[in-house]
């Protein structure tokens, strides 16, 4: 029997984590994702930040190729023209393309672009083809690629700044994203990113996600294992 491919294994864990690692010890990268795989998290998530798109200036292909890892490398691109840059992370071993409606004129494009490449890691297993919408956007913005998308991440907060709370609007919009979805009759993963903390987890797995991001609860420095065993646990309890 084939092995499951990405879409496969995140759609029979789901809801699931996806844990950040920019809040890890950059310089120790292999090691903190091994704690994560010993604690049964599949998924990790590398922000892409270009500093145009948003403030901030984070990493880049060679970051998220440098850590041979059995753990899905889920990389959100908030990057300006994503279509001129998928290649690249693609070749690094993304698992997970993420692109962002927003930035630029071609979302269609990137995801088409991901779509004709085959996954660095293992062809077999296909890569997750994301689209992804900051608080400002109307969901609505994802119909014109739901053709094309596997996964649809509504960001809850503003990119590019710490500390922001969890968006109250967000139950309302994974609600229509859902309707929106169900309506193109295709199956597509929902996930949701930002303000996702250990007190808050449970009430955000209640929301019905495939996927939840979550980083600095995770890799707050203390207890990494712990977190995120009570990250899973939270979300498990919510099937």
């Amino acid at each position: 029997m084939a092995n499951p491919t990405v879409f496969e294994s995140i759609r029979a864990a789901a809801p699931t984590i996806s844990v950040g690692m920019l809040t890890a010890d950059l310089g120790h990268l292999a090691d903190a994702f091994g704690v994560l795989e010993k604690s049964g998290v599949r998924l990790v998530h590398y922000d892409v930040m270009d500093g145009c798109f948003c403030p901030m200036t984070t990493i880049g292909p060679p970051v998220v190729g440098a850590v041979k890892t059995p753990l899905l490398k889920d990389v959100h691109l908030m990057v300006n023209e994503p279509e001129r840059k998928v290649a690249d992370y693609v070749r690094a071993g993304a698992d997970i393309v993420t692109v962002h409606a927003e930035a630029g004129a071609y979302p269609h494009r990137a995801l088409q672009e991901v779509a004709s490449m085959e996954n660095a890691n293992d062809p077999a297993r296909g890569i997750v083809r994301g689209i992804a919408l900051v608080p400002g956007t109307p969901v609505e913005a994802i119909e014109p690629v739901l053709d094309l998308a596997d996964l649809v991440l509504l960001v809850t907060i503003n990119p590019g700044w710490g500390g922001q709370a969890f968006g109250a609007q967000t139950p309302r919009r994974l609600e229509r994203a859902r309707e929106l979805i169900d309506a193109a009759g295709r199956d597509v993963l929902l996930g949701v990113d930002g303000g996702v903390t250990r007190g808050n987890i449970h009430d955000v797995a209640a929301l019905g996600c495939d996927i939840i991001i979550t980083g600095s609860a995770v890799f707050d420095g203390k207890a990494p294992a712990e977190n995120a065993r009570f990250m899973l646990d939270a979300v498990a309890g919510s099937r």
